[in-house]
Formats: structure tokens, sequence, C-alpha cells
């Protein structure tokens, strides 16, 4: 799951069968505005979702990458504060964190209903509804590894962005202090230019080893609850 914030709740409709009196035309259009909500709704909640934490982001980074540089996490904040200020300091790489973010629902939101087809397919369901919370984890288990192609090359230029002046100050930066003043597309230009496109999936791996286990329980948890908290007789879509 994103380093930029916990993974945003998605809202999966699952397969409704027509209600009596609605017409296959209104069913569709229906269905077409409850996808449409869900979808603008989870990029609105990425990008609250980042507002809220991507101060906190760059000092987990800057200690998990100069531990040696920082007492602890509020000595790391305040010293930010002071040297770059709110923008380019706790705030830098936020372009490419809301893309991340924004990237991540979007893609997540559009493999899973995939992914969910396939295990239907394999398992021999009828239908979607009829998942276990067992394999509707797998199936955000398998939209997780598409979502990686989309955090890696936003998550490495976030994070340099956010390392950037620790670098500078220690003489490992190439052109000092001034990098500091390029921003996210001057980064990826820089990586395209140096490492090619190639360069901008390092770490492809490892994020993927994050995001598959991290959505596995994650939708894993949501479908279970869901699971209890159906009473008996009723629909996972009629509990409310």
């Amino acid at each position: 799951m994103s380093a930029d914030q916990p993974t945003l709740p998605i809202l999966i409709h699952e397969e409704h069968h027509h209600h009596e009196g609605e017409t296959v035309e209104e069913s569709k259009r229906s269905h077409t505005v409850d996808a449409a909500i869900d979808f603008i709704g989870g990029i609105n909640g990425a990008i609250a979702s980042v507002y809220v934490g991507q101060s906190l982001d760059t000092v987990k980074v800057k200690m998990q990458t100069f531990p040696h540089l920082y007492r602890n996490a509020l000595d790391c904040f305040l010293q930010t504060y002071r040297q770059d200020g709110v923008a380019r300091g706790l705030y830098a790489g936020t372009v490419p964190a809301l893309v991340a973010n924004i990237a991540e629902n979007s893609v997540l939101f559009l493999f899973y209903g995939l992914c969910q087809k396939a295990v239907m397919v394999l398992r021999g369901r009828a239908e979607v509804s009829q998942l276990s919370p067992v394999e509707n984890a797998f199936s955000g288990s398998g939209a997780a590894f598409f979502c990686a192609f989309t955090l890696t090359p936003t998550e490495l230029v976030k994070c340099r962005l956010q390392a950037m002046r620790e670098m500078a100050s220690q003489g490992k930066l190439e052109g000092g202090l001034e990098r500091l003043k390029l921003g996210p597309w001057g980064i990826t230009k820089e990586v395209l230019q140096v490492e090619g496109i190639r360069g901008l999936f390092k770490g492809l791996t490892a994020t993927m080893a994050r995001e598959m286990p991290g959505y596995f329980f994650f939708f894993g948890g949501y479908e279970f609850t869901r699971h209890m908290l159906t009473p008996e007789g009723k629909t996972k879509d009629e509990i409310g």
C-alpha cells in the first residue's frame, strides 16, 4: 500500500440484479453514475489524504534515509521547516504524491474488478458477489501488481525531492543546494536523460512486495468485515 497514505477505501459495487420495475437502461445508468461517484470520491479522498499526511511522509523518508542526522521525528520536522519552509521543505514531493495516489486509486478501481472476474472464472462462480472474502483478497492482491507500475515512478521522484536537502548538504549531490530549485518535472527529465525509462522503475520489485500483501489484507479485511456483518438471509449490499 502506498507509502504516502493509508490507502483509500474504494467503494466496490457488486453485480446487482435489476429491481422490479426497473428497466435495463435505468440499471446501466445507475451503475455508471455509482461508478463515477466512487471514482470522483476516490480522487478527492486521495488529494485530501496527501495534503494531510505529506509533511509526516517527508519526515519518514528523511529519517529512513538519513537516520544519523536527526535525533527524532520532531527534530527532523523542525529542522526541515527552518531550512526549507513548508512548500519546498515539509511538502516537497507533493505533486508526484498527488499523481501517485490518484493514479493508484484509478488503476486499483479498474483492475480490482477485472481480477474479481478472473478469480470468479477460475473458481467456477456464477457471479462476483459469490466470491469469498479470501477470493476477494486475492483479487485485491492481483490489482496491486498493476498499481506498482503507477506508484514506482512517482514515488521515486517524490523521495528524491524529499531527500535532496540532505544529499546536497553532505556533498553527495552534483550542483549542491542550487539543485533544490528543481521541481518534480525537472527530476523526471533528469532521470530520463541519465538513466532512461528504466531509471523511473527502480524499486519496482520492492514496491510489488509491499503493495501485493498490503492489498491482500486490505481487501480481505474489508470483505471479511462485510461478510461478518451481513445478517442471515440478506446480501452484503443490504447491510447499509
